[in-house]
């Protein structure tokens, strides 16, 4: 299974971007053959729409989950669309946050924890 993290580096020691359409990179693991591949974000400086692009880019990649910090409404909806399912509040490295996800850690979202635009603000 494919997990996309926004992340503020290319490394799993990086931390947690609590940005999702803003986030610096996304982190890409498989947890079936436990490598990850780091992909720019494309979206980090867009006028809008950035949690669009991001969510697509996810969706793209063939991500099946994904964990950040906060997550908008258009990014969500994008998300849920796809029937990617989406966990919040994360924070620490990338490593951690893939260790509490798979000790079932993490919370589920079941709506969005941002407002459009807020750039990661609740």
């Amino acid at each position: 299974m494919k997990i996309a993290i926004s992340s503020t580096g290319n490394e799993l020691s990086s931390q947690v971007d609590p940005r999702f359409g803003r986030c610096q990179e996304f982190i890409i693991f498989d947890s079936e053959t436990l490598e990850f591949e780091a992909i720019s974000n494309e979206a980090i400086n867009a006028a809008g729409g950035a949690g669009i692009k991001a969510a697509q880019l996810v969706v793209d990649k063939g991500a099946e989950v994904v964990i950040t910090g906060n997550i908008g409404p258009n990014a969500f909806n994008v998300l849920a669309g796809a029937d990617i399912r989406v966990f919040v509040g994360a924070a620490g490295t990338i490593q951690n946050v893939i260790d509490s996800y798979k000790d079932g850690k993490l919370q589920e979202a079941n709506q969005p924890t941002s407002s459009p635009g807020g750039r990661g603000a609740v």
